[in-house]
């Protein structure tokens, strides 16, 4: 070891990626010890720091060309010694000049006068904080007003962030490409508008409303009417998720889904007031389009709408298999079991997008108009490689059957499937034509009639559901 040039045991040092792997080299002698402190760039640390914040020092005086930390306390109880403060990001952004991406998770020491330390890190990139109770929008502003580099932000639980000013601040710099706000229960659609001109520089937007603690200023007809008289320029968005938010027909949200000419994926969940209108304009203009997510709110889970209702039909799937001929991935999920949803698309909706799009993955949930005849036009799916039935009860054991005839299918994932029973495999079993098959909580179907259906078997059947 002591003979080989110092370039060649940094190329090898550097291919070791697992830390455990890396802790044990850096061990073996003091010349690979010192050169590990000087390549390691990340460390993620939680519950194992006591006492935090000295452990902490020790750890970025070792490594002090880190860029990337994360700090989880996730199952963090008393006993296990005091939580990482503020004194430990104060640490932080004295000992790692470097530092570019920061998360932190479970960090409920954590406050305000932390996150003005952190606005010293100039070179802060990216901040991700999940559950971190004690921080305020007031810890937020300051820190985007000194990271004037920030491009990654994501508020995930955030309880007592109730002012938006960082918001504004953050539409002035135009610098963000990825923002993140999750059950942050103060923040709302209308708020986003304040985002201003960094909505052209969006990639990535994935915005979840708390639906059990709205906040009522949400609505306010101002911030609507808002989002309308101001142009949105989001074309470069490529992820757009949103769930749980009111789509009003021509304002807010619904301004964001007709611009958007870049987008690769969408996820729509529980969103009240989506439209055909909106479905349609956006696969107009999303022509790169890989990926749709859809889950529908019933029409019995919106009684306040049943004489105004907001439905989605199969012109909203025509319009995807017109013009989205990218599109390779498909989820379409219902909210409500028991009752079937008037808004269901109908098996020929379905079907327009797998025969005109190269699907290569199909998720149903709840789906009650995709039946046996849906399995037989699967037959000719040439691109479709991944399928789950989830909760599908209209097929039964004569259409489960045609899986074999399928040409690329791969993988098959069945949940709370109660039309197939042990018999739908027969054509199945001994063709190890599939490499993974997953049957989960389906009452008709036994392991042992599974066995040799598929490379791999997963097999769980927990009942409760049905009670």
């Amino acid at each position: 070891m002591d003979e080989l040039p110092e370039h060649l045991i940094w190329e090898i040092l550097g291919r070791i990626m697992k830390t455990v792997d890396r802790n044990s080299v850096s061990l073996a002698c003091k010349r690979l010890y010192e050169m590990d402190n000087k390549q390691r760039i990340s460390l993620r640390v939680g519950c194992g720091l006591d006492p935090a914040n000295e452990a902490l020092a020790s750890l970025c005086n070792r490594f002090p060309n880190l860029t990337k930390v994360e700090i989880t306390y996730s199952g963090w109880m008393s006993k296990l010694g005091k939580q990482m403060d503020d004194q430990g990001l104060s640490i932080l952004a004295g000992y790692c000049p470097l530092l570019s991406d920061l998360t932190l998770s479970y960090c409920t020491f954590v406050t305000d006068v932390g996150l003005r330390y952190l606005s010293s890190c100039s070179k802060l990139s990216a901040l991700k904080l999940n559950f971190t109770p004690r921080i305020t929008g007031c810890g937020i502003l300051s820190l985007v007003v000194g990271c004037r580099s920030l491009t990654v932000l994501h508020l995930i639980r955030c309880l007592n962030v109730n002012s938006v000013e960082w918001l504004e601040y953050l539409g002035k710099l135009e610098t963000l490409e990825d923002l993140t706000i999750k059950n942050c229960r103060a923040i709302g659609e209308g708020d986003l508008i304040k985002l201003g001109l960094s909505w052209k520089k969006l990639k990535r937007l994935q915005f979840e409303v708390d639906a059990n603690y709205r906040y009522m200023k949400l609505y306010d007809r101002l911030a609507v009417d808002e989002w309308k008289r101001q142009w949105i320029p989001c074309e470069n968005m490529q992820e757009l998720s949103l769930v749980n938010c009111i789509i009003s027909p021509g304002r807010g949200l619904a301004c964001v889904l007709g611009k958007c000419r870049n987008l690769e994926k969408i996820h729509l969940d529980m969103c009240v007031g989506v439209r055909d209108s909106d479905i349609v304009s956006l696969a107009q203009k999303s022509s790169n389009l890989r990926s749709i997510s859809l889950r529908v709110p019933s029409d019995f889970s919106l009684p306040l709408l049943m004489n105004n209702p907001l439905r989605l039909t199969d012109e909203s799937l025509k319009a995807i298999a017109q013009n989205c001929l990218m599109l390779e991935t498909v989820r379409i999920s219902f909210s409500d079991g028991e009752f079937p949803s008037f808004s269901s698309f109908t098996l020929n909706g379905i079907l327009s997008v797998i025969q005109n799009c190269p699907v290569r993955e199909l998720a149903l949930d709840h789906v009650y108009s995709f039946t046996d005849v849906g399995m037989e036009a699967l037959c000719t799916a040439q691109h479709l490689e991944t399928l789950e039935l989830v909760r599908c009860q209209e097929i039964t054991d004569e259409g489960l059957q045609l899986v074999s005839q399928f040409p690329c299918l791969r993988v098959l994932r069945l949940s709370k499937c109660l039309g197939i029973t042990n018999d739908g495999f027969k054509t199945l079993v001994g063709s190890y034509k599939l490499d993974l098959l997953a049957v989960e909580d389906c009452p008709q179907i036994s392991e042992r009639a599974i066995y040799g259906a598929a490379r791999s078997i997963s097999f769980r059947q927990d009942l409760s559901w049905m009670y």
